[in-house]
């Protein structure tokens, strides 16, 4: 795949922006000594790089930007189990918005989105928290469940207003 100077500056933007948005200006909750739950728009500029872009392109910017998160902000040991689930939090939006036929209109968008946020943050992320640190998968889900209630609506408007803002053919990367 070949990649334009300006979609790499897009990409690079992108990343700077998760990991702005995800290490520095998120709200944390510790449960048992860990991150158990973060309030924040850090994903999001994953998922609009993976729904205007591509899913490589979101995987792309959901891994850096967690291993350039974990450089400049670390939180324990690295593990490279939240970096697959980062680089999936750029594929199922634009894989499952392809599924649902792309229109541009809030409730599809929002299945996508949703239904990608339902993986990753409250199913794998939990599971992950369980198995690597024996967090009850019962104090981790409510949290992730009601952040992406609240997240899932406010992701699919900004993506529409920025989605309708721009001409997506711009930064498309094409195969």
């Amino acid at each position: 795949m070949k990649f334009s100077t300006r979609k790499l500056v897009i990409l690079a933007l992108m990343v700077s922006l998760n990991v702005v948005l995800t290490r520095f200006a998120s709200v944390r909750i510790a449960i048992g000594g860990i991150e158990g739950i973060r309030i924040g728009f850090g994903t999001f500029p994953t998922i609009l790089t993976g729904l205007t872009m591509g899913p490589l392109a979101g995987a792309m910017v959901g891994a850096v930007g967690d291993v350039v998160g974990f450089v400049l902000h670390p939180m324990g040991a690295y593990l490279p189990h939240f970096t697959v689930t980062a680089a999936l939090t750029g594929i199922l939006p634009s894989l499952f918005w392809k599924a649902i036929g792309k229109s541009e209109r809030f409730l599809p968008v929002m299945t996508a989105i949703g239904g990608s946020q339902l993986v990753t943050s409250v199913i794998l992320v939990p599971i992950l928290l369980n198995h690597l640190f024996s967090l009850p998968m019962a104090t981790t889900i409510p949290g992730a469940a009601v952040s992406l209630i609240m997240a899932a609506p406010v992701y699919t408007m900004l993506f529409l207003r920025l989605h309708r803002a721009i001409d997506p053919s711009a930064i498309a990367i094409k195969g």
